[in-house]
Parts: structure tokens; sequence; C-alpha cells
């Protein structure tokens, strides 16, 4: 079966309510995203033509299972989640599986990297007293465009789940197709707001958490503390890396922005690395695809050339501080090697397919399937949260 290719790029994303188990959501995400679903499989390059072969190899199986089993005794609800999205769009689990552990596969097995394409996102946080703003680029490998879509889910279980007890979680994510909820833009419903940047580690491990479970756990965090607990993986910690930028709209006092550079747990280790950087009232974050603080050995090639031409272009700008600077800086096109927002022209192998600004003062969140610089939002979702207990005369 051949799958349809160069689909211009559509003004559509699609939504899903649902609720129940893990497995139960996994599985109404597969069976309503089953097409895309398994027409993204088919196109994966990275999938199908690093991923697979590898697995197919005695050193790749090792890695696999290895990989596998340190997930499922840490988190086995999400296993089960993606084990119900596989049976849900009737594909195979070790396809998705593979997805999820990312680099790991080629870094562990070959000491390659995985693919050398500009891919990767850009994010802006401006803090000043009336402009509140978490901007973001999702950029991925063109096969990606128009293959995600909003997932909003309410998760209850009878008994406590994996390494943190978790028994509830409600949140809204883009998705990727086929992939977990947690490494695109999100929020829950305690005012965790993130997105995330992919950052290439040299040296991924396998047998350690690949970040797509580490930032799926982080849909789960109440505060600040639990977040730092969740990226530090404490017991195994992380195989590869990323950068993730939040707020928690709840924090108690001034708004706080904060990067958190996660790196790959060091041989010997079982922790992630973890820097963080704060950003109080009047300061701004700019971050895109290369560590600025962590000191880890990264892969070399086009997505450390397009982080680098990324932030050149953001320092071309002021300081931002409204809502219009962060638009017109998350959709740049004047570079000339890399550009801020890539275009859907037929020609760039990595396409902007979302960008998002979540207003924390509004407390929305605003989508955009094309340049935000030309375009209104496609969509402006509001950030429910979680009603907060009533105390009356020292009673709950």
């Amino acid at each position: 079966m051949s799958a349809p290719k160069n689909i211009p790029r559509r003004q559509s994303i699609p939504i899903l309510y649902t609720k129940g188990t893990h497995y139960d959501v996994g599985f109404d995400m597969g069976r309503t995203f089953g097409a895309i679903i398994k027409n993204f499989l088919l196109l994966s390059e990275p999938l199908n033509e690093e991923f697979i072969p590898i697995y197919n190899t005695p050193k790749g199986k090792e890695i696999y299972n290895e990989t596998l089993n340190s997930v499922k005794e840490s988190f086995p609800q999400y296993i089960r989640e993606l084990e119900g999205v596989a049976e849900g769009a009737q594909v195979e689990f070790y396809k998705l599986f593979l997805l999820h552990m990312d680099d790991i596969v080629p870094s562990a097995a070959a000491q390659k990297n995985t693919i050398d394409q500009p891919v990767g996102c850009s994010t802006i946080c401006v803090n000043q007293p009336d402009c509140q703003i978490l901007g973001h680029t999702e950029d991925a490998l063109s096969e990606v465009l128009n293959h995600f879509y909003f997932v909003s889910a309410h998760i209850i279980s009878d008994e406590p789940q994996g390494k943190y007890n978790v028994t509830e979680e409600r949140f809204t994510s883009l998705c990727y197709a086929g992939h977990l909820p947690g490494y695109t833009m999100n929020y829950n419903h305690h005012g965790l707001i993130f997105s995330i940047n992919t950052l290439s580690a040299k040296n991924c491990l396998s047998g350690k958490t690949p970040r797509h479970f580490i930032t799926r756990a982080l849909l789960s965090a109440e505060n600040f503390v639990q977040a730092q607990t969740i990226l530090r993986d404490n017991g195994v910690g992380a195989g590869n890396g990323c950068s993730v930028n939040m707020t928690f709209l709840r924090q108690e006092g001034n708004r706080l922005f904060h990067n958190a550079e996660m790196g790959p747990a060091e041989k010997g280790t079982n922790q992630s690395q973890l820097n963080v950087f704060t950003a109080s009232p009047g300061e701004q974050i700019i971050h895109a695809n290369k560590y600025l603080r962590l000191s880890v050995q990264e892969v070399t090639g086009l997505i450390i050339d397009s982080s680098e031409d990324r932030m050149a272009t953001f320092c071309s700008f002021p300081p931002p501080k409204t809502r219009e600077d962060v638009i017109n800086m998350l959709g740049d096109r004047s570079g000339k090697r890399h550009c801020v927002f890539w275009e859907n022209n037929g020609e760039e192998p990595v396409k902007t397919v979302a960008v998002g600004i979540f207003d924390c003062l509004k407390q929305t969140w605003s989508i955009y399937s094309d340049n935000p610089k030309f375009n209104e939002p496609l969509v402006v979702l509001p950030l429910v949260l979680k009603e907060q207990p009533i105390i009356n005369n020292n009673k709950v």
C-alpha cells in the first residue's frame, strides 16, 4: 500500500476528547486517528530507513528490549497507553516504540546521527507585566505536515500508576501521529504549560528512559518541584536529551518561566543531567535546538547549523516585549540558510507544521496552522484548569 505524499498544508487540526484508563485513552487515539497513523508510518524516513533496519539486527533487538523493559519498570501505564494506540490503529507496537526511542536507536547501535536535517523547534517566553507569553514553532520533517492532532484526555486510575504513583491526569496536547502526548506543546489541569525543543546529544543510551516518556510523565506534574523530579528521572535517567520551556499558571508570587535543558544520564549514573534557567519579570527565554548551558557533547550537522542561524535571527530583533514581537520573530523568513518559519514550498526538508501562542494572562492557547505573521489562528483554546477546593472555616 502506498501512502499519499505532498499533500498541501491543510487548515485542519482534528481533536479528540477522551476519558478512561491509560489503555482506553490510547485505544481511542489509535482508533480515531488510525488512518493518519498508518499513513505516517509508511512515510516516516527515519523509521523505515534507519530504525527498522537496525531493529532487525541482534544489536538492535538488544537495545530495543533493554529500553522497553526499563520503561515498563518505571512507567508501565504509558506502555499500556501506547499498546492501546497500536491496537486501536491496528499497527505494530514495535514501530511506535521505535519512534519513541528516536535517536537512541542509531546512536546506541552504531554511534551515528539519526538524520542530518535541520529539524527542531524554536521557543520564546516573554515575561512582562502586561504580556506573559510562551510562543513555539513546531518544526519537523516534511512528512509530519498534516500528520498531527490534539488529544484532550482525562485519565483516572483505580490504583496509583508508575514510579510517581499518579492516579489522575487531565491534559491537552498536540501529538504527532502515533506518538504519546507530551512532546510538542501541552498544558495540564494543574496549570502547567510547556513546550519541547529537541536536543541532539551525540551519545544516547539504551536501557534508560527515552525523552518521549519523560515528557509524557511531565503531563502529570502539579508544581515545579515535581517537574524537576520527573526530568531528573532518579533511578534511571534519560536516554537522550531535550529542552523544556514551562510555567505554572497557579504558582505563588510573580510569574516565572523556566527553561530546563535535560541531557542523557552520564555513564555509571542513574539520573538525567539537568540545568534550569529561570526568567523573572522583565526577562525572556529564547531557545532552539542546541545546548546553551549544559555541557553535553552534541551531534554535528544541520540541526546545530539551523539552531545557530535561528538564534542569530532572534538576536537581530530587539528583546521581545509584546505578543506581536513574538509573532514577528516566530514567523520570520529572512534567514539565508535556515529560517525560523519553514515554509511549505516543496523544497525544504523541514516544515513548521504549527505555531502555538500560550497567553498566561488571558489563559488561552492559540494555534496557527500557517505563518502567524500573515494569518489568524486556526483555533483559540481556553486553558481549562482543575477547580481548587473552597476553604471555609478551616474546612475543605
